[in-house]
């Protein structure tokens, strides 16, 4: 037996308990009145008599059924709860997922609603302790959320109120999901403070009670104990188009067309027509009818469930900034049980041409490959006309928008863009230590736009600086000794370093050189004194450099509503709560505002077919048949009905001996 409530109980009690017996004890005022005969009012005597304070009570029916009634109420108030479990009490983390699977509608109202009603049901039918007994244990539970990463909504209790409190608080997302954090910080959290002679815990191990859809990214990463992990699988269907893929460019020769590329994907188990819709700055542009073929099974796959897909392009003109959405329309009465992957966004930077200054003592090599990146102006000059320069109108004005430097190490560097070829400059927290020989390519970072398109298999360089980096640079490409691509922000300026003379390597021989250079002239380009990437992916923050120190900034978008920050005494701003897909502005006074499109674009997360086993590293742990159920019994209820009962009885009595 356990009472949530037992303390309110006897607060009641105190009072109402003696007022009721106060009633009875209270001599009753009446007015004095001459009769002929006391033959009639013996009864009335008997009141008196019973009524003089501190005399004994006679039997009476109807104070034993009140006493009775206000007994089961008071019982009903301490929140009785038979148990039915047995045993010593336990541990136990739930893991409850909220990632984009988990927003799927085929279970109402979603998938993680459902997950947090089944973790109230298994909250409310955790063992307590007995208010009477001081040798009775409670269950400790924990609640984390998660989705890429693990959120700790509550440490371990035994109060249910604030499990119940914890889990109602869980709020959805729109990222991946990832069970390796959740389960490293639920054993960090569960490790017992005291530890035996043996150096083994104090305590058993926490039972991690996963809610989830099964649709796990890191599942091989991860090793559990046999029993330590409890799966209940929430959902039902697979049915699902999203848009997977999104991507929006200009023309190399016309700055002004864009194309756009999107990829629509079936995941259920019938072809669907539907309507695939492109707007920008919310204006329709064009609408298009696609016919997605329907999932197919390939036992040979990894990834058993291979969807329907199909290719959709737009191309358009548009001479200005803007937000692109590409958007799929269901049909009517087709199933589509996941919203937040129907829609994909990107944001459009108005055409510009870039004027470059290079800075050189004589590279005809870097000066034809900038020639090809069709700039708006290239401007040379020489290392003594670069330091001769005010450097601070060049940081106010701005007249380049990249500078690059090739072997020149500058006396001071105005706020811009720099590509730098040779030894690094100084005031960066970039030093040298020696010069290398004959340096090999080993890795390079083929998804980053400065690289994209571009194989550096074969690059190799007879003399390189080695390069010691300060531990917020971004490495790009990696020689078998030294760093030999990087990225480094500083005072408002961004630094792409590469640690070698192009003279001294076989670069400008490989058809990849022209591509880089005007990829880097590209992203070069675009920052201020950030790398600004306007298109990123769920949870990835924004972040905007080169702004005044404590200057205020307003962030809006999904979810979020006039969002107050100030960039930092560094000028920089930086919001990650950007869990939900969208696009987002963030908006400066006297500045325009500065859009973000934040994209799910995941094809695994968008397959929300439940999962009823999972298959950890070596271990596979199947889903529990039925959904769960209490494990005790409130008395409350009948207790409550016990006194209307008594109640009823109390006003029985009463009637038949007023009658009487």
């Amino acid at each position: 037996m356990e009472w949530l409530t037992p303390l309110t109980a006897l607060y009641a009690a105190v009072v109402s308990v003696p007022l009721l017996l106060l009633l009875y004890f209270l001599k009753l005022k009446r007015r004095e009145q001459i009769v002929s005969s006391t033959l009639l009012w013996k009864r009335a005597v008997q009141d008196l008599q019973v009524n003089a304070p501190f005399q004994r009570l006679r039997h009476n029916i109807l104070l034993l059924l009140q006493l009775l009634m206000l007994l089961a109420i008071l019982f009903a108030l301490a929140g009785p709860i038979l148990s039915l479990l047995a045993g010593p009490a336990s541990r136990y983390v739930l893991l409850i997922d909220r990632s984009a699977s988990m927003n799927a509608t085929d279970v109402e109202p979603t998938r993680l609603e459902t997950a947090k009603d089944q973790a109230k049901v298994f909250v409310e039918s955790l063992r307590a302790g007995s208010f009477f007994s001081l040798t009775d244990k409670s269950d400790q539970t924990m609640v984390i959320a998660f989705d890429s990463h693990a959120k700790v909504m509550c440490n371990f209790t035994s109060d249910k109120q604030q499990l119940l409190r914890a889990i109602d608080s869980i709020t959805p997302g729109d990222d991946i999901s990832s069970l390796a954090e959740p389960i490293v910080v639920a054993r960090a959290f569960a490790q017992s403070p005291g530890v035996e002679a043996d150096f083994l815990s104090a305590e058993e191990p926490a039972q991690l009670i996963l809610f989830s859809d099964g649709q796990i990214r890191d599942l091989n990463q991860i090793v559990v104990a046999d029993d330590e992990l409890v799966f209940h699988c929430i959902g039902e269907s697979q049915q699902n188009v999203a848009i997977t893929a999104m991507q929006a460019r200009r023309s190399y020769e016309n700055p002004e067309e864009v194309d756009v590329f999107a990829t629509v994907a079936n995941y259920g188990d019938t072809a669907v027509t539907h309507d695939v819709q492109l707007s920008i700055n919310d204006n329709v542009r064009a609408v298009r009818s696609v016919t997605v073929p329907a999932a197919k099974t390939d036992a040979g796959a990894s990834d058993a469930l291979q969807p329907g897909r199909v290719a959709v392009d737009f191309s358009l003109s548009y001479a200005e900034a803007g937000v692109l959405e590409v958007r799929q329309l269901p049909g009517s009465g087709e199933p589509d049980c996941l919203s937040c992957d129907d829609a994909a966004w990107a944001i459009l930077s108005p055409p510009k041409r870039l004027s470059v200054l290079l800075v050189t003592a004589g590279n005809a090599v870097l000066e034809s490959a900038l020639k090809a990146c069709s700039l708006a102006r290239l401007e040379l000059q020489t290392p003594a006309e670069f330091d001769a320069m005010d450097h601070l109108t060049l940081s106010i004005e701005q007249p380049y928008d990249v500078i690059v430097l090739d072997n020149h190490v500058p006396g001071g560097l105005p706020k811009c863009r720099y590509l730098v070829f040779g030894r690094p400059p100084e005031g960066i927290d970039v030093s040298v230590r020696q010069q290398l020989e004959n340096q090999v390519l080993v890795d390079w970072r083929t998804k980053h736009p400065v690289l994209k398109y571009v194989n550096l298999m074969n690059l190799f360089a007879a003399k390189s600086h080695e390069m010691v980096l300060p531990r917020d640079a971004e490495i790009l490409a990696e020689f078998n000794e030294t760093p030999a691509l990087a990225l480094v922000r500083r005072n408002g300026s961004v630094f792409l370093l590469a640690g070698f003379d192009v003279l001294q390597t076989n670069w400008p021989f490989e058809p990849g050189f022209v591509l880089f250079c005007y990829n880097a002239a590209s992203f070069l380009g675009t920052q201020v004194g950030r790398d600004q990437e306007a298109n990123l992916q769920v949870g990835e923050p924004i972040v905007v450099d080169g702004l005044q120190p404590e200057i205020a900034a307003r962030i809006d978008g999904p979810d979020v509503a006039g969002v107050e920050v100030k960039s930092n005494a560094a000028g920089s701003i930086r919001f990650p709560g950007t869990g939900r897909a969208g696009p987002y502005s963030l908006s400066i006074t006297d500045q325009p505002a500065r859009f973000f499109a934040v994209n799910l674009l995941d094809s695994k997360e968008s397959n929300v077919g439940p999962r009823r086993e999972i298959v950890f590293s070596g271990q596979a742990v199947e889903a529990e048949e039925q959904a769960l159920s209490r494990s005790n019994l409130p008395l409350w209820p009948f207790l409550v009905g016990l006194a209307l009962v008594l109640v009823c009885l109390e006003w029985l009595v009463y009637t038949v001996k007023v009658r009487i």
